[in-house]
């Protein structure tokens, strides 16, 4: 008989009816004007973001913001409430006392948890009168859903796609046109920072750094004033839409009546570790539980346990505003690893401001490490993660080997940020060359 707290039974009714807003609690270091080095105004960043943005970025007061109608009304049409699930089938082969349950934000249409953000941003957008939106993308997660929610709110869309994503997974560039998106590779020759880099190195592969510079010069160069930028991660209203996630999370925990030892999340630039840990980092703030958190990166992209904490631009030609973050420099180049969603020089600053302060804990692993991980994680539960989920899995299987070498019952939750169906290609480099796909216990 299959046991009883494999799922939990939220509907549509319980969606959030708000976000959650932890720089009310916490604080947030004051984004800087690079020109002036003071603190951004809402006329600093009126040209790049619509107003809602600006005023929700900025917000330090509001712990609570209302989730607008239409907004949960596309969050139920495209799959929320998603599901709590718990690996069995991973525990049996891990021979674990331990109890592992995943958060599956794979589930929703375009595969991943992008869409929460997306949905917001583009509605806000559409209200403040925007007309035409331009984004960055990595590994297409982000520049798929922001497709799909333009296409729902009926707004023009174009996409930086770092390069050598573009190359490694074509069908998300397919997802993205199919949804109307325009997609380019970056750098490439539509704007002029992207001419400039190309010039110097035709065959420069990108980052989501220059994606982000080229994205923000389309936006703030239209003479119209009706083209606005929309961010996939790292900027903290991204992280406040996000917190659905966790919202979610601790009503489904509260029907199963258990509360997480660990809970586990990929990080990039912060997004889908801030909305699956936040809502639960405020108990903790409050002394209700004692749970740890983790927050698993890329070794060739460790901002966060080889980065520095200081003040760095937010994108690579320099135009954006400095935020105080755990960067590895606005002009790092990573490796071309295939979780191209994790190749991002910086860190969202509410989440560097917590490993900071040792409110969450941080670790790194390599490409081989994490397919290997996600090969374990899909022979045990039939599930093909995205390689950026890999890392969570990791994580989870770590803290699950340790729980069996001390004999202790931990429970270990991580958020299954997003599926790998469109990342075969680096599945199958990974089993040409590794000797031994899965971890062996």
């Amino acid at each position: 008989m299959f046991p009883k707290d494999g799922r939990t039974t939220l509907t549509v009714d319980d969606i959030p009816k708000r976000w959650y807003n932890i720089a009310a609690d916490i604080g947030s270091p004051a984004i800087l004007n690079p020109g002036t080095m003071k603190p951004v105004t809402h006329a600093d960043l009126a040209p790049v973001f619509c107003k809602t943005s600006v005023e929700q970025e900025l917000d330090i007061t509001h712990r609570f913001i209302d989730i607008p109608d239409l907004v949960r009304e596309a969050y139920a049409q495209f799959g929320r409430v998603t599901p709590l699930q718990r690996a069995y089938h991973l525990e049996q082969y891990l021979k674990t006392p331990a109890k592992i349950y995943f958060k599956r934000e794979d589930v929703s249409p375009t595969g991943s948890h992008k869409l929460n953000s997306a949905i917001a941003q583009t509605y806000y957008n559409k209200r403040d009168g925007t007309e035409h939106l331009t984004t960055e993308t990595g590994a297409g997660q982000w520049g798929s859903a922001l497709s799909l929610a333009c296409n729902y709110f009926d707004l023009d869309l174009i996409v930086f796609m770092v390069k050598v994503s573009f190359e490694q997974k074509p069908f998300r560039r397919s997802i993205m046109e199919t949804y109307g998106g325009r997609v380019y590779p970056s750098p490439s020759n539509v704007t002029e920072y992207g001419r400039s880099v190309l010039a110097k190195t035709p065959t420069y592969g990108g980052t989501l750094g220059t994606a982000i510079t080229e994205a923000v010069e389309k936006a703030v160069t239209d003479p119209t004033g009706q083209t606005k930028y929309a961010i996939g991660s790292v900027a903290n209203h991204v992280c406040m839409h996000q917190t659905v996630i966790g919202q979610e999370l601790i009503a489904q925990l509260n029907e199963l009546d258990i509360v997480p030892d660990h809970m586990v999340a990929c990080v990039g630039g912060g997004s889908n570790f801030a909305g699956f840990a936040f809502p639960m980092i405020e108990k903790k703030l409050k002394g209700k539980i004692d749970t740890q958190f983790l927050a698993v990166e890329p070794s060739e992209v460790p901002s966060l346990t080889k980065g520095e904490l200081r003040y760095d631009f937010g994108d690579s030609g320099c135009i954006t505003p400095m935020f105080k973050m755990y960067t590895l420099g606005h002009d790092f180049t990573p490796s071309a690893v295939h979780a191209g969603g994790l190749r991002y020089h910086g860190m969202n600053p509410l989440v560097s401001e917590m490993y900071n302060n040792k409110t969450i804990n941080a670790v790194s692993y390599s490409e081989n490490q994490i397919f290997q991980a996600a090969v374990t994680f899909a022979r045990t539960e039939g599930i093909i993660p995205a390689p950026e989920s890999a890392h969570a899995i990791k994580g989870a299987i770590d803290l699950a080997l340790e729980a069996k070498k001390k004999n202790e019952e931990q429970i270990i939750v991580f958020n299954l940020s997003g599926h790998g169906l469109l990342d075969m290609n680096g599945y199958e480099n990974y089993l040409k060359n590794c000797k031994d796909p899965v971890i062996r216990v």
